[in-house]
């Protein structure tokens, strides 16, 4: 296990805050950060195409200045998510920026990503790209890749169908750099649960819609904090790609949460997968399975020192502190 040089003295407890569409902005990127967790967003939330360079630069700049105020704190590096995938027009403009800034980390998504491992590791950063089997590991190991992050069972938004005491396991044996799982991570034990089961950092998502900082309407973080798991819905119909989805953004777009059809993979476009109105993300509200385990809104900050205290308590109550 594996966890890079670049990581080394900057985490307050090892977690990365996954990118959510429209959902992650420099407001939660920043208090991620700050608190000493990998904060990421995904590159198409900066819209139009230019204003990447700003939240980009604003980023870099507000963490700068807060180490030098803090010396002492954990200050962790951020993340961009980039889609590769033939429906996304912006991505060589948006890896341009980023290699022109050297954002530290870039996460990819869906397609392997050779080309973004050269131009990435040319100034010194580090890709980790998520995957959902072990075939879809495999490549992005064959390219490069510097992690892979297991998206599985139960996990928010294009979430895999494995359960993650298999797909990490499987991972394991071929593949020793490193490995980050997602998946119903809410608070501190899930983040030690996920390095005993053998990977190296947590990947939380859900947990920070439900926050101060997230740029999501109050109902979708009223809905989260009200949901239970029974209210995750695991559907293709959105994109063309299976993702969960809360049962009552659907409902209230006038669907039938029960009786939903497949959408056609050639259809992702981050808009509806079909011929139907609403728009996922904005109008159906992606959400793992772990909603049941949140109940508060609260600040970013509050969230991550809460969850190293679940994490050193578990340790403490394991025996392994």
């Amino acid at each position: 296990m594996a966890i890079p040089r670049a990581l080394e003295g900057k985490l307050r407890i090892p977690l990365i805050g996954a990118p959510m569409f429209i959902v992650s902005g420099p407001d939660l990127v920043i208090a991620q950060c700050q608190a000493g967790i990998i904060g990421s967003f995904p590159a198409l939330n900066a819209r139009p195409q230019p204003v990447l360079s700003d939240w980009i630069k604003r980023i870099k700049d507000e963490l700068g200045t807060y180490q030098e105020e803090y010396p002492e704190a954990p200050v962790a590096p951020f993340a961009v998510n980039q889609i590769a995938h033939a429906s996304n027009a912006r991505l060589f403009d948006d890896m341009e920026t980023c290699v022109r800034h050297e954002v530290p980390i870039i996460i990819t998504s869906l397609r392997p990503p050779e080309e973004i491992v050269s131009a990435v590791h040319a100034y010194g950063g580090l890709v980790f790209h998520d995957i959902i089997s072990l075939r879809h590991a495999r490549k992005a190991i064959g390219q490069g890749v510097d992690g892979i992050i297991a998206v599985c069972s139960g996990a928010g938004g294009h979430a895999g169908p494995l359960n993650p005491f298999a797909l990490i396991k499987e991972i394991r044996q071929e593949f020793d750099g490193t490995l980050i799982l997602s998946g119903c991570i809410t608070n501190g034990s899930d983040v030690l649960a996920a390095q005993a089961l053998g990977a190296d950092l947590a990947y939380s998502g859900t947990r920070f819609i439900a926050t101060e900082e997230a740029n999501a309407l109050p109902g979708y973080k009223d809905m989260i904090v009200e949901s239970s798991a029974s209210d995750i819905v695991y559907s293709s119909l959105f994109t063309g790609i299976h993702g969960n989805y809360l049962k009552g953004s659907i409902s209230k777009s006038g669907l039938d949460p029960d009786d939903l059809p497949d959408g056609a993979k050639n259809d992702m476009d981050f808009g509806s997968g079909s011929d139907i109105e609403t728009k996922v993300w904005k109008d159906i509200w992606g959400a793992g399975q772990g909603v049941g385990n949140i109940h508060d809104i609260l600040p970013a900050r509050e969230i991550v020192l809460r969850m190293e205290k679940e994490y050193r308590g578990t340790l403490a109550r394991l025996g392994a502190a």
